[in-house]
């Protein structure tokens, strides 16, 4: 199945249900569909981000909690998957900004593979002929007629064949599907440091759930820290110990000198402008590197719960 297809499978019993999982069904005059599932801060849950999380992934991987110490809301995110490069790279990824009008969001899941604005998908040479693109936005507003006509047009659909999930960063259910990237931003820091990623045969990881914040700067701050300071990724991958090594002590975020400081205030440091925070930063705290080759795991990096506990609100006590 190609990915759009999985993804909308996943989609289709929000809309025919969006009550169940506390989402509002949205229609647009071009004939767009928007599912609102926490753009409104009485919408969505952690259903909810499961199931954005779900779609993110094209249904190539599943995502579920678990209960935790440490920081946050004594609860976990997982998310595991066997096609960790189409599930991470070619569908979850936020890689497309999405700009019109007034409107700004950040675009994620199958429909990226239609519109191939991306050089990471560009490179992948994918083709998805699927009738129907599916995307999420983590976005503060609903997007219009004129920006699913826009997003219609860029992907080479019909605006009636379009499905829209959004979700702002300061939500519960924002929280969580932001919180379920563990994965993805291990393979997108290994794309960087030009690692082949057809190579890694499966991917799990897991990373706290922070308290919901209260605005979405905090919000992209707090989600952010899970991964950087609380998350740990493991990879199952076709190479040697030894040449993985190398990538694994430049895997953890603790590789980049910006490591050791909540990312609200790294953010507000750089006047909000990504590019002028260091890309190594955007990875796990902790990643587990498996050789399918000669059955040996090496970990690289730690958790840092003194951070979290700053980033979420909270105290550890001695």
């Amino acid at each position: 199945m190609e990915l759009n297809q999985r993804a909308h499978a996943l989609v289709q019993p929000i809309i025919d249900a969006p009550a169940e999982v506390g989402a509002q069904l949205i229609q647009v005059d071009c004939g767009a569909k928007v599912l609102d599932l926490g753009v409104s801060s009485r919408l969505g849950g952690l259903e909810a981000g499961r199931l954005l999380a779900e779609i993110c992934l094209a249904g190539l991987g599943k995502v579920d909690f678990t209960p935790t110490t440490g920081p946050g809301t004594r609860l976990q995110v997982n998310v595991a998957t066997d096609r960790p490069e189409l599930a991470c790279i070619a569908s979850q990824y936020a890689g497309w900004q999405i700009k019109a009008g007034d409107f700004f969001g950040m675009g994620s899941g199958p429909m990226r593979i239609k519109a191939a604005k991306e050089p990471v998908i560009q490179a992948m040479n994918l083709v998805d002929d699927y009738p129907v693109a599916v995307g999420v936005l983590e976005t503060s507003q609903l997007p219009g007629d004129e920006v699913c006509r826009k997003i219609a047009a860029d992907c080479q659909i019909d605006p009636r064949n379009l499905v829209l999930l959004a979700a702002r960063t300061a939500s519960l259910a924002g929280h969580v599907q932001v919180v379920a990237r563990s994965v993805e931003t291990c393979l997108h820091k290994l794309h960087e440091l030009k690692f082949d990623l057809s190579k890694i045969a499966s991917g799990y990881g897991s990373a706290p759930l922070p308290p919901v914040a209260a605005d979405d700067v905090v919000g992209i701050g707090r989600t952010n820290d899970a991964i950087l300071y609380g998350g740990t990724v493991t990879l199952w991958v076709h190479e040697t110990s030894e040449n993985l090594r190398s990538f694994g002590e430049q895997l953890p975020s603790s590789s980049s000198a910006m490591h050791g400081k909540p990312f609200e205030q790294i953010l507000r440091d750089a006047k909000f402008d990504f590019y002028q925070i260091d890309p190594l930063l955007f990875s796990p705290a902790e990643v587990c590197l498996v050789s399918l080759v000669d059955g040996k795991a090496t970990i690289f990096g730690q958790h840092d719960e003194a951070v979290l506990a700053r980033s979420f609100g909270q105290e550890v006590s001695p």
